[in-house]
């Protein structure tokens, strides 16, 4: 029995008065007696996190949550898809996903109709050493930029840098290096100039402390031609002012991106009450999980329920952010516009589809890159 099945069941149950039917509102205010959520392996801060909002979740309302974790994009994923996760606490996959690229290429995958319900912001940003001359994004033009093999969430992060700055990877001098671990410890090694990660990597205050030192580049919020660029490439990045990491405190803060790590994932066709009743819960049990890591905090829905995303919000998320005064005619604007991007690819993958029938895996690979193109284009 799925959830949501459960979740109306339990309402059918309940007889007020004389038989007042229940109001959007009132069954949207209970959540179902069991969850299944997927995420991230344990120990990583995806699953960490799961657990504290499980636990303030079973504190509060009696929910039991079996938390499912995976190694792979696609073990996290597939859950949700085939409904046996009624959330998933994601991280770029999500945005692959919904775009149709990397893993989700090939022909059994394609656009996914995904929906977010809410994510934490995780700062990115690019980072060189101090002795490099590297002072702004376009002074990175023909320096050494370590990039990860085989690592497609990093690597498109730091394309999208690149991009605001009007280069692309054909601009740099890019170093691909085996993990990533060994690239972002290169600098410190000088064997690049220039990389990107979040703020605070052991390897980031290794470079720190190293004679290279550290500096982190400005992303200038103001920059609307370099944000349309920016946002081409990657468009689930928001602004974002750090004030911890590696050379950042409150001090010395650094005008960098976020995107959303953990980001919580349900279908397009989710319940909406479902997906109300859990964004009302996760507000609600707030002050029962937000001091279990030091970022928590940032799981208020204030920062973790607005736009950018990796997906475009769910329906039953923005009906509550709209009645807490969060959601804002901006919001709206960027979600419809997500939604048409979502949907232009999801027509373009079905004409792909039908181009490439009977052709090996090759040139269907270049058939969709080509109608994928054309689609975002014409946006």
């Amino acid at each position: 029995m799925t959830s949501s099945t459960r979740l109306r069941r339990f309402f059918a149950s309940i007889m007020i008065g004389g038989g007042l039917a229940l109001t959007a509102g009132a069954s949207a205010a209970e959540l179902p007696k069991s969850m299944t959520w997927s995420s991230y392996d344990v120990g990583s801060a995806g699953y960490a996190e799961a657990s504290a909002i499980a636990d303030a979740f079973g504190k509060k309302f009696g929910t039991r949550i079996r938390i499912q974790p995976s190694g792979s994009s696609i073990g996290r994923l597939q859950p949700v898809l085939s409904k046996r996760a009624d959330v998933g606490f994601l991280a770029t996959e999500t945005f692959f996903a919904s775009e149709g690229i990397h893993d989700f290429s090939t022909r059994r995958w394609g656009p996914q109709d995904l929906r977010v319900v809410a994510g934490r912001p995780s700062s990115f940003g690019i980072f060189t050493a101090a002795d490099a001359d590297i002072h702004t994004l376009q002074d990175l033009k023909g320096k050494r930029f370590a990039y990860v093999a085989g690592n497609p969430s990093i690597n498109v992060k730091c394309d999208a840098f690149l991009a605001f700055a009007g280069l692309t990877r054909d601009d740099v001098d890019a170093k691909m290096f085996p993990t990533y671990a060994n690239a972002m410890s290169s600098l410190a090694r000088n064997e690049a100039d220039a990389s990107c990660t979040t703020t605070t990597p052991s390897h980031v205050y290794e470079l720190e402390q190293s004679p290279r030192g550290i500096r982190w580049l400005e992303v200038p919020a103001d920059d609307e031609e370099g944000w349309k660029r920016l946002r081409a490439v990657a468009p689930f990045f928001q602004p974002y002012t750090e004030t911890v990491g590696a050379g950042i405190s409150k001090e010395n803060p650094v005008d960098i991106l976020a995107y959303r790590y953990p980001v919580l994932v349900v279908r397009s066709d989710s319940d909406a009450d479902l997906v109300y009743a859990f964004t009302k819960a996760l507000d609600e049990t707030y002050d029962l999980y937000k001091d279990a890591t030091s970022v928590m905090p940032r799981w208020d829905l204030k920062q973790a329920g607005v736009p950018a995303a990796d997906a475009p919000f769910h329906e039953g998320a923005i009906r509550y952010l709209k009645e807490k005064g969060i959601w804002t005619d901006e919001a709206q604007a960027w979600n419809d516009a997500r939604i048409k991007r979502l949907n232009a690819l999801r027509d373009a993958w079905q004409k792909a589809v039908a181009e490439g029938d009977g052709k090996s895996d090759e040139e269907f690979a270049a058939i969709w890159d080509r109608i994928r193109t054309q689609a975002l284009n014409s946006l």
